[in-house]
């Protein structure tokens, strides 16, 4: 089997890649031209993958990397995905992780209709929720041009799949997290900026929202549903989340006691952190995917943070 990779250096990309080696996969990565590689996440399986040159922006590039590749599943990965940062940039955000995803579909269209197509779809396409939990059948209303951009690359999916009889998947995947998280993503900026106190290397932390609730999940598992969606006989949409939300307040208070440290003699709040639109509270429902896919997390809450302090506070103490 061939499997082509759009977002391979990124956290969840670095992670497919891994578990479809160790699946017998011959593995293939979609990277950008760019004057400076970033493959820190796949530096030690990377010369095992096979790297393409594309760009979603470009269609003609992703047709040849159909080419080249052959593969017979796409998962594409690849996506402006800090949602901050999509309120400054709102036209880029759309053309990568909305028109991207069309550009994609299209070379698939017209090079092969028997690759099997899996979409990153997100649960901040929810954002202002309908109900509580979302599940598939949940209406969207997204609160930020990523979520905007999201929402559309998962309705060109079903367009897709029901126009062309494709064989194409959304897994729409609440908040998931790992030590491979980008310092940027709050979950990451709390456990690395907590470590750097214990460690004597920072005396504070500015967050913006505390109340912000979300339902997150380990990174590592979420890979094996992704993967699980196209090995079906019929494409869906999936939900993948835990079932259980909690706060950002919550993931500080786990992190310093990790530490063994009062967070409130540290943490401050700081108004240039706020979103323009807040998405208050999510959480899946993922029983669709537990009966189908007979899937289910393997990492809880408190565990998911004890991984991400522990590894952040190891890998800043061995520099010191």
């Amino acid at each position: 089997m061939r499997a082509l990779i759009t977002g391979i250096t990124g956290q969840d990309g670095s992670y497919l890649a891994e578990f479809l080696l160790k699946k017998g996969y011959e593995v293939y990565g979609m990277l950008r031209r760019s004057s400076v590689e970033n493959l820190y996440r796949i530096e030690h399986i990377k010369d095992d993958i096979r790297f393409v040159q594309a760009d979603l922006l470009d269609q003609l590039s992703i047709v040849d990397a159909l080419k080249e590749a052959r593969p017979d599943e796409l998962y594409n990965l690849a996506a402006m995905s800090f949602v901050p940062t999509s309120w400054k940039q709102p036209v880029l955000t759309g053309e990568f992780t909305g028109l991207g995803v069309t550009r994609v579909l299209e070379a698939i269209r017209l090079m092969d209709r028997d690759i099997k197509f899996y979409q990153a779809s997100s649960s901040e396409m929810f954002g202002k929720v309908r109900e509580v939990p979302q599940k598939e059948t949940t209406p969207f209303y997204p609160r930020s041009p990523y979520g905007v951009a999201k929402t559309y690359g998962h309705y060109m999916t079903v367009n897709y799949r029901e126009s062309y009889d494709m064989f194409c998947c959304s897994g729409i995947l609440f908040n998931h997290e790992s030590p491979r998280r980008g310092l940027e993503f709050v979950t990451k900026k709390i456990t690395y900026n907590a470590a750097k106190i214990k460690l004597g290397l920072a005396d504070s932390l500015y967050l913006g929202n505390l109340d912000s609730k979300r339902d997150w999940g380990y990174a590592e598992d979420y890979i094996e549903a992704m993967w699980l969606m196209l090995q079906q006989g019929k494409p869906d949409d999936f939900v993948i989340s835990t079932e259980e939300t909690h706060s950002v307040m919550e993931w500080v208070q786990g992190t310093f006691e990790c530490l063994d440290m009062d967070w409130e003699k540290y943490v401050k709040t700081d108004p240039k952190y706020l979103r323009p639109a807040e998405v208050d509270l999510l959480v899946g429902d993922s029983s669709k995917a537990r009966e189908i896919l007979k899937w289910k997390p393997g990492v809880n809450f408190k565990e998911l943070v004890k991984i991400m302090v522990e590894y952040d506070y190891n890998q800043l103490k061995s520099r010191i």
